[in-house]
C-alpha cells in the first residue's frame, strides 16, 4: 500500500491518494476557491491528476471524511475527470437536512445523500483493488464524520490533528464534544503502532509541515485528549476553546457546495451560480 499526500497551504488541508500500484482512492480532495473574487479553480485537483497519470493508477473512489466547513470539496471535479465514484458518511443526510433549513434552500433540495454515489456505514467496507477501506463512525465534529481505515493507516479527517495541535472544534450544528471524546476513545483502542493521517496542519509556531503520527503518540501527547484525559475534562476544555471562537472564513461557501458533493449551486437564468450568505444567523 502506498500513500501520497498533497498539501494546500491556503487552507492548511492535506489530501491523500492511497493505492496498491494499480487501483487508487482519493481522500478529502480540495476544490480551490478565492473568496475575494468568488472564483473556483482546480490547481489542487490537477496535482492529484498529474500523480494518478504518472503512476498509471485507476481512481475508483473519491471520499470525504466529513462535510468540510473550511474548504470546498473536489469530489465532483475528480468524478468528472476520472470517472470514479464519490462517497461520504451516511450522516450526510442529517447535515443536508440541517443546512437546508439554515440556507433556506428550495423544497426539492435533496436530504437523502444525493448526489454522493456511496454513503459510508461502519461495518460495510469498500474494496478498491487490493485495498480494503473500512469506515469507522467518529462523529462529534459533524454528524457525517468517518475515519477511513486502510491497512494500518487511519485517515481521521478533523477528529485528531497532530499531537501538538489537539482536536477538532465541536460547535457546528450537530457537533458534540462528548461524542467526539467517545469517538477518539474508539480509535485509542487500536494498536499503538496504527498510523494516523490528519486532514489539517496549521504548522503551529512556524514548524515544518507534519501530518502523520501514531495512535501511541496521540495517546501519549495529544494536547487536548491524551490517554489520561477524562471525558468531563475534555468537554470543559472544548467549551473553553470554542467560547467566542470565530467561524471559519469559508464556512458558508464550503458547506453550501459540500452538501452537494462538490457541485456548485444550479446556475440561474443568466447562467451564473450564486451562493447564499445567511446574515446574522450565527451571531452569538
Amino acid at each position: 500500500m502506498h500513500i501520497q499526500h498533497f498539501y494546500d497551504p491556503r487552507t492548511g488541508t492535506l489530501s491523500y491518494v492511497v493505492h496498491d500500484g494499480e487501483h487508487a482512492v482519493a481522500i478529502d480532495p480540495v476544490l480551490d476557491y478565492d473568496p475575494k473574487g468568488a472564483v473556483t479553480f482546480t490547481e489542487s485537483i490537477e496535482a492529484l491528476d498529474v500523480y494518478l497519470d504518472r503512476e498509471g493508477l485507476k481512481l475508483l473512489y473519491a471520499l470525504d471524511t466529513h462535510t468540510h466547513a473550511d474548504h470546498l470539496t473536489g469530489l465532483a471535479e475528480l468524478k468528472r475527470r476520472r470517472g470514479c465514484q464519490t462517497g461520504i458518511g451516511a450522516g450526510i443526510t442529517r447535515v443536508q437536512e440541517t443546512w437546508k433549513g439554515l440556507f433556506n434552500l428550495p423544497a426539492d433540495f435533496p436530504t437523502d445523500g444525493t448526489p454522493f454515489d456511496v454513503l459510508l456505514e461502519e461495518g460495510q467496507p469498500l474494496l478498491a483493488g487490493s485495498l480494503k477501506i473500512e469506515p469507522i463512525l467518529t462523529e462529534g465534529h459533524t454528524p457525517a464524520s468517518m475515519t477511513l481505515k486502510i491497512g494500518d493507516a487511519l485517515f481521521v479527517g478533523d477528529l485528531l490533528f497532530m499531537p501538538d495541535s489537539g482536536t477538532a472544534r465541536c460547535d457546528f450544528p450537530g457537533g458534540s464534544a462528548a461524542v467526539l471524546y467517545d469517538a477518539i476513545q474508539k480509535l485509542y483502542q487500536l494498536p499503538d503502532a496504527t498510523r494516523v493521517f490528519t486532514l489539517h496542519d496549521y504548522q503551529p509556531g512556524g514548524r515544518e509541515l507534519r501530518f502523520e503520527s501514531t495512535i501511541g503518540e496521540q495517546k501519549a501527547g495529544n494536547v487536548h485528549v491524551s490517554a489520561k484525559t477524562s471525558r468531563d475534562d475534555f468537554v470543559r476544555l472544548r467549551a473553553d476553546l470554542e467560547r467566542d471562537k470565530p467561524a471559519p472564513t469559508l464556512l458558508f461557501p464550503s458547506v453550501q457546495v459540500n452538501i452537494r458533493g462538490g457541485e456548485l449551486p444550479p446556475p440561474e437564468a443568466n447562467g451564473v451560480s450564486y451562493l447564499k450568505i445567511p446574515l446574522n444567523a450565527f451571531r452569538s
